[in-house]
């Protein structure tokens, strides 16, 4: 079965595409027969060349075809059945070993919407495997498909991690737009509705930092301890996409922070109103305690009661409840602006 590049969907094989490189051409295409041969024939008459093969883990065929056809350490499938956890890259019987994370290919950016996928590299194959599409391996995808080539399947990986930092740039700068708006409402002190949203941007962009966060830091354990066939040129291109992403990484996490100190200045503009709004209803409660209470007292129909036969009774006790009140407004007001 031939793999177009229109198409999306998998073979029975479980492969999505696959691609096969040779030195300063464009990729071609290739199925799962041509992998095979190309595996079979010696190194030497490969002239360089190599493959990469990408796999969709809900075809349950996927599995199947890599234990019976490839001989893939077995790190590389226990990573197939792990869950969303954190970024890994390690070596394990000659070959990479990665599990990177990024955000679902047909979805804007939400905590819950981020995928994972396995890769395997070796010298002269890259095997790649997800469960959903993600923007990182489809911008690799796009690169190939233009025509760029590919020295090796290092070089392939060193792009991937460059596509996925520009992924995670792309979403800290929508985010960065979505708290500049929010800081502007800020100023202006309309707050009604951001400190939910900012809670929200504050969640997804801890979770994504702390699935990435390990992945810089694995690719300079690596590069101190590079295997041998990795040469001096992917060393290089490797080193320059873990410093991508660490600043990449960097930029998050400063994100981060000031959507935190936001959140404290909203927390504190809320306690404030608060307190006023407190303060309000405590002055008025102060001020009609008098008007309350002797309205109370003079309302009980009782023998005895005060200056019940007095002319001047009514305006006796009006003149008191205001010399009273006002002198209540003072105590409250005036100490409140000494």
């Amino acid at each position: 079965m031939r793999i177009t590049d229109a198409s999306y969907g998998s073979n029975e094989d479980g492969l999505i595409w696959g691609y096969r490189f040779e030195p300063e051409q464009p990729a071609q295409s290739i199925d799962t027969n041509a992998v095979a041969q190309f595996l079979a024939a010696p190194a030497e008459e490969s002239g360089g060349g190599f493959l990469w093969l990408h796999f969709s883990l809900s075809n349950t065929g996927s599995e199947r075809y890599l234990r019976r056809a490839l001989e893939l350490p077995d790190a590389f499938y226990d990573s197939l059945r792990s869950e969303v956890g954190s970024t890994r890259l390690e070596l394990d019987d000659g070959a990479l070993i990665a599990v990177i994370h990024d955000v679902l290919f047909d979805s804007s950016f939400d905590a819950s919407e981020v995928g994972t996928t396995s890769l395997c590299i070796g010298p002269r194959l890259l095997v790649s495997a997800r469960l959903r599409p993600l923007r990182s391996v489809d911008q690799l995808r796009a690169a190939v498909r233009s025509g760029q080539s590919f020295r090796s399947p290092v070089e392939l990986l060193a792009h991937l991690l460059r596509d996925q930092a520009s992924v995670l740039g792309d979403i800290l700068r929508k985010s960065t737009q979505q708290v500049d708006r929010i800081e502007d409402r800020l100023l202006a002190n309309r707050i009604s509705t951001d400190r939910t949203q900012l809670g929200s941007l504050r969640r997804s962009l801890v979770r994504l930092q702390r699935l990435l966060a390990p992945e810089p830091t694995a690719l300079f354990r690596l590069l101190n301890r590079p295997p041998d066939w990795i040469s001096h040129d992917d060393i290089q291109d490797l080193q320059q996409a873990a410093e991508e992403f660490s600043t990449a990484i960097g930029d998050s996490a400063a994100l981060v922070e000031r959507v935190k100190l936001i959140q404290e200045e909203l927390a504190a503009l809320v306690n404030e109103q608060t307190g006023r709004t407190l303060f309000v209803l405590t002055v008025v409660t102060v001020l009609a305690l008098p008007i309350n209470l002797i309205a109370g007292l003079f309302g009980m129909n009782v023998g005895g009661m005060p200056l019940a036969e007095s002319r001047h009774g009514f305006w006796t006790v009006v003149v008191a409840l205001f010399v009273l009140t006002a002198i209540l407004a003072y105590a409250a007001f005036g100490r409140r602006r000494d």
